[in-house]
């Protein structure tokens, strides 16, 4: 039998996203197809599969994002699906922990990659909405709803990176500590 979840998570909320694929996989629904906000699950033993989620550097169908897939299934895991850079893993529990970043340098470079996905978005929304604003108040028409709709999406990416970029700086200070 299998069952779709529609949900929604913001990049920055990734690892609540694994959580909850985690939390579905221990209630013995295992992830195995995704797309924008669809998960699609099918019955599983109870915590038969751990999930894990990776933004990849290049596009998974790209030489460099091929190699490291197929790396990946070398371990045991198995890919789930993708959703444009992102990558959805699952791994049996029996075969040990898993883990893609088991150092403090990777997972300081997965929320970089992050923000880098982010902050051409936040500037374009952004941009988007002061032009809109801008040209309101010197001609007095052309205002819409779209400009607001852009600023607030830009404060919201920009309060995203932000998020990304402590948790990133926490890790890196983390690491000099054990240097």
């Amino acid at each position: 039998m299998r069952k779709v979840v529609r949900k929604w998570f913001w990049v920055w909320q990734f690892e609540q996203e694994e959580r909850w694929l985690n939390h579905m996989a221990a209630q013995g629904l295992a992830l195995v197809a995704v797309g924008l906000g669809r998960y699609e699950f099918e019955e599983c033993l109870p915590g038969e599969y751990g999930i894990r989620l990776e933004l990849l550097e290049h596009g998974p169908a790209t030489p460099e994002g091929e190699r490291y897939i197929a790396f990946l299934e070398e371990t045991g895991a198995q890919q789930i699906g993708s959703y444009m850079r992102w990558v959805y893993f699952r791994k049996k529990t029996a075969d040990g922990p898993f883990d893609l970043h088991s150092d403090l340098k990777s997972r300081a470079e997965h929320l970089k990659r992050m923000e880098r996905l982010l902050w051409p978005l936040a500037v374009m929304n952004l941009a988007f909405g002061l032009n809109n604003l801008i040209q309101y108040a010197i001609n007095r028409f052309g205002f819409s709803l779209l400009g607001l709709v852009n600023l607030f999406l830009a404060g919201w990416l920009l309060w995203g990176i932000r998020k990304l970029n402590k948790q990133r700086k926490a890790l890196e200070a983390e690491g000099q500590i054990f240097e």
